[in-house]
């Protein structure tokens, strides 16, 4: 006889038994084996919103198998993941094998390594029934919303449309921001630049008129930035005045889920998902030469900054043997967590801090090392001393106008040496700083106006958008990455690029629930009802009580809507192109239908044509002398490939552009990255040449 441990994934299993030995068996639920009902709402209302649970009809096979594997076990412990949904799993597999969850049989393990799976074992518990009870009432909640709002969706707007709780909110996001960009009006305005120099170095330095007899120097139009350079021609531009200063910049915390996906989506350009799949097999193990399935980092649900002090320990360790003393700051790093973090588990941190990211490579594939290596110098660099940076502000008068220059350099690179976080916004400005002396001449190389424009704010990208749920609260770190997949694969929002843009089928939904169901749609709202489920977990409220609460006026609301749009169908506009439809001569128009975007015609019913959306690229088939199609994959990778390419079979990864071989006339390929090189795809041609771009730089 042996101990069975059950856990949610075959690679989770396979790392926690080599930890555990050979008197215990570990076992993977693959997920949830039970839920709610696919083909009804599974919910009694009448009855404290009863769930009526349903085990997964392609899990029956598995069932019987745990429930053999659980017979055969002197003790059966559940070791799903350590959050609400994996106590629910637990809670779950509990009632279907027939289990106590009033005994210690729950485990949990915040990093897959011997001393975690050691800690987890040694401290056995029953089920936590607040943490599972919050997990069901987010599961009825978000089944209440959907199948009760989707059918009035279906009848009002299309069918096979959704709502959902937090979905709808971030797709209402979406479209007000671009709301918000239709609506701005663009306004001139205009700046005076200098580019100047001292007595001590001919090497010129930039500064910005920011004063005007005292007052901010606001020029509106080109005659009123002409009247100041004409002002400036006989002036001399004397320092008036150097203010230096040491500025201390410190590391940015250890990554939560958040601000890793946040993290990944600039500097690696990862989507949620894929950061999150990617984080999840990175905790669960990987296979590392000479030592076996190692899981390599914490657990990657979490929002607390809390870093346990073994871990610190060994983070100083390294730094002081990589960098030495001075990188290490003489109290370890406290960083606090946001009012509302569960603080159940550390920051995502490496499991080991000595395994270092070079080291395993050959053991990762690349999406893998890439985060995890991000991940690693995060983390490390939270753990070093803040950098120093000389820094001055200097004041320039040319008669009555004041131009400012500001300036820095590095005293003391600190944790920079390792690691700086990366930003949405436009970099720091300033540069080194010029040696100046107060009351010194300059000498003046160039005086300009410049015009600009105001800009609207910016689309919302996957990493901004994460940014704004959290810091709404709508939402938790589990919620993030499913949320951009729905609202992305339902079409009700399009990828332009790293930008986040509505769909006319996004726009007309949240158009609908915002003129008839608000409170769905409500940011306070949802961040409100985020709260409650918080409470539950915490043991202060009944899970039926906040359902209770939100089900009486939704029902109400519901009724309404229903009685206000009797009879009335929102149309969701297509949108129009210049491709004639070949059958009947009329116009053909986008349409969006459930697999994504298609070329319907406008006198649809009357003419049902239809066609594939076609993206024509630069230059021709390399093969054939065809033309070129930019198509994408079905897991979403753009290629291209030739137009007949049935019978050509031409496709690549890398981008045609407009130039042609010098030596055969056929299209040029660029490869990818950054310093992608062009080539020609000619067969036997051969030719290689560097990029415009890199011989620009």
């Amino acid at each position: 006889m042996s101990d069975l441990v059950i856990v949610e994934s075959p690679a989770k299993a396979k790392t926690i038994k080599k930890y555990l030995g050979k008197n215990f068996d570990v076992v993977a639920s693959v997920g949830h084996i039970r839920d709610l009902p696919k083909s009804k709402l599974g919910v009694d209302i009448e009855h404290n919103f009863e769930p009526q649970y349903e085990n997964k009809r392609e899990k029956s096979a598995l069932i019987k198998e745990l429930k053999a594997e659980a017979k055969k076990a002197d003790t059966v412990y559940l070791a799903t993941d350590p959050d609400r949904e994996g106590e629910a799993i637990s809670w779950h597999l509990a009632h279907v094998l027939d289990l106590d969850g009033t005994k210690p049989i729950r485990v949990t393990f915040s990093e897959i390594t011997k001393t975690g799976i050691q800690n987890g074992m040694s401290s056995p518990r029953s089920i936590d029934m607040d943490l599972v009870n919050a997990q069901q009432a987010r599961r009825i909640l978000d089944r209440i919303v959907g199948y009760k709002l989707s059918p009035f969706l279906w009848k009002k707007v299309r069918r096979g449309l959704s709502a959902g709780r937090v979905q709808s909110v971030a797709v209402r996001l979406i479209v007000d921001r671009e709301n918000e960009i239709k609506a701005f009006e663009s306004q001139e305005y205009w700046t005076v630049d200098a580019k100047l120099h001292g007595s001590a170095s001919k090497k010129q330095f930039p500064s910005k008129l920011t004063e005007i007899d005292g007052k901010k120097a606001e020029l509106k139009t080109k005659e009123e930035a002409d009247k100041v350079l004409d002002y400036l021609k006989d002036k001399d531009f004397i320092v008036s005045s150097i203010k230096k200063s040491v500025r201390k910049k410190q590391p940015a915390p250890p990554f939560t889920t958040s601000t890793l996906q946040q993290e990944a989506s600039r500097r690696l350009s990862f989507n949620a998902r894929r950061t999150m799949k990617t984080a999840q097999e990175l905790y669960e193990g990987i296979e590392l030469e000479g030592r076996g399935a190692v899981g390599l980092i914490t657990y990657m649900r979490t929002d607390s900054l809390r870093v346990s002090e073994e871990a610190q320990k060994a983070a100083t360790e390294i730094i002081r043997e990589r960098y030495g003393d001075e990188y290490v700051p003489a109290k370890p790093r406290v960083y606090k967590s946001r009012s509302n973090a569960q603080d159940a588990h550390e920051a995502i941190r490496p499991s080991t801090i000595d395994i270092t990211p070079e080291e395993i490579k050959g053991s990762l594939t690349n999406d893998q090392f890439k985060l995890y290596k991000l991940i690693w110098e995060r983390f490390m660099a939270s753990q070093m001393e803040n950098a120093l940076l000389d820094s001055a502000v200097i004041d320039i008068m040319a008669g009555n106008c004041l131009f400012k220059t500001t300036g820095f350099t590095v005293k003391f690179d600190g944790f920079t040496r390792l690691y700086e976080e990366s930003s949405d916004n436009a970099s720091e400005e300033g540069g080194a700083i010029p040696k100046l002396s107060e009351n010194e001449k300059l000498s003046v190389n160039s005086l300009l106006g410049n015009q600009h424009f105001t800009q609207p704010p910016p689309r919302y990208t996957e990493a901004s958008l994460i940014k704004a749920l959290e810091e709404n609260g709508i939402g938790r770190p589990s919620t993030y990455a499913p949320t951009i997949t729905t609202i992305l694969d339902r079409h009700y929002v399009e990828r332009e690029q790293k930008q986040l843009k509505p769909t006319p089928l996004g726009d007309v939904i949240t158009d609908v629930l915002k003129d008839h169901f608000e409170s769905i749609v409500d940011t306070k709202f949802t961040a409100q009802m985020e709260g409650s489920l918080d409470k539950v977990e915490e043991g202060k409220t009944k899970w039926y009580d906040v359902l209770k609460n939100f089900y009486g006026d939704f029902a109400s609301t519901l009724e309404k809507a229903e009685h206000d749009m009797e009879g009335k169908r929102v149309k969701v506009p297509n949108e129009p192109t210049d491709i004639i439809c070949e059958k009947c001569g009329k116009h053909m128009v986008i349409k969006i239908g459930p697999y994504g975007k298609f070329l319907g015609c406008e006198g649809f019913p009357e003419c049902k044509n239809t066609k594939k959306i076609v993206n024509e690229t630069e230059g021709k088939c390399p093969k054939c002398g065809k033309k070129m199609l930019a198509r994408k994959s079905k897991k979403g990778k753009p290629f291209f490939g030739c137009e007949d390419y049935q019978n050509c079979g031409f496709m690549t990864w890398d981008t045609p552009v407009s130039d042609v071989c010098p030596q055969c006339g056929s299209t040029l390929f660029k490869k990818a990255g950054k310093k992608g090189k062009l080539y020609c795809a000619k067969e036997n041609c051969g030719y290689e040449a560097e990029s415009s771009s890199d011989n620009e730089s």
